[in-house]
């Protein structure tokens, strides 16, 4: 076995997005555009409505895959076709959009804390154009694993026998929300053609002989297994890795493509009131 280090360390930005939310973002900012197939990686974490309560009004996507995850709090998930999802904490909407969805992403709570994750995840060019799906599910739906030092929780892909419902079938992400207790450490394999990172949101760690703090990123290197031990005090981290799609990326706001043309397509369709064609076929188990 050869234990991932770290290839690259870097801090959350605070940036605004939506009608004025304000997110930590680490994937896809000027240190780190993206990692294949990871486009974005926004971590939302407020008890001040001012930060939150404008939310994600209607807005476009094409060529790509949102996932969401909820840690605290209540979002209502709507799209231009008549979907409606209904997002509470501990629960999951893994989103294609690939050919063109319309969608927005409001609070159900004026007071509180808000807080979860946005993965934005890259399509393949044969994949850019098809029919947008969405996978959701409740709290109940994500399997849990307990010991007395570690519990994880299994958005996507498997750990120690359990296997998530979402699934994500061309890039194979794997996704786990890892807390463990002072001192204690985590063990997983993941296959050596996988990118993958760490991104720590509660307390702080230790990747080999680095501290990681509290809203740090880790791109870890080749190898096939990842080890990460709790200092002092408890923490909590996102495990992800997925198969890069090794294909160039052109990227302007919400549209993911291949070449600077089908990003003009994108807009043309916007504007022109056809970019969703088809409705997304839904999945959840509410």
């Amino acid at each position: 076995m050869k234990i991932r280090t770290i290839k690259q360390k870097l801090k959350a930005m605070e940036v605004t997005e939506g009608a004025g939310v304000s997110v930590h973002r680490t994937i896809g900012t000027p240190a780190l555009k993206n990692l294949d197939p990871f486009l974005l990686l926004d971590h939302f974490s407020s008890s001040d409505p001012d930060d939150y309560i404008a939310g994600f009004p209607d807005h476009p996507h094409r060529g790509f895959v949102t996932l969401t995850y909820m840690l605290d709090g209540h979002m209502l998930h709507q799209d231009s076709m008549g979907n409606r999802g209904d997002l509470r904490a501990g629960g999951a909407q893994w989103m294609k959009a690939a050919s063109g969805v319309i969608h927005s992403e409001m609070p159900q709570q004026s007071e509180g804390l808000m807080r979860g994750f946005q993965l934005w995840i890259n399509l393949p060019a044969a994949e850019k154009m098809s029919d947008p799906e969405y996978q959701e599910y409740s709290p109940a739906a994500i399997p849990l694993v307990k010991t007395d030092q570690v519990q994880v929780r299994v958005v996507c892909g498997d750990y120690n026998g359990q296997t998530s419902v979402i699934n994500d079938p061309i890039t194979r992400v794997k996704y786990l929300d890892v807390s463990l207790e002072p001192g204690s450490e985590f063990i997983y394999d993941i296959d050596t053609s996988f990118n993958s990172f760490i991104y720590v949101f509660e307390g702080d760690a230790r990747c080999g002989d680095e501290p990681v703090l509290k809203h740090t990123l880790l791109v870890l290197g080749d190898g096939d297994r990842v080890v990460i031990h709790a200092n002092g005090e408890a923490c909590r981290f996102v495990l992800i890795a997925g198969l890069p799609v090794n294909e160039p990326v052109v990227q302007y706001g919400p549209f993911v493509m291949n070449t600077r043309e089908e990003i003009e397509r994108a807009f043309n369709d916007y504007r022109d009131g056809k970019l969703v064609s088809h409705k997304a076929v839904f999945h959840t188990d509410h």
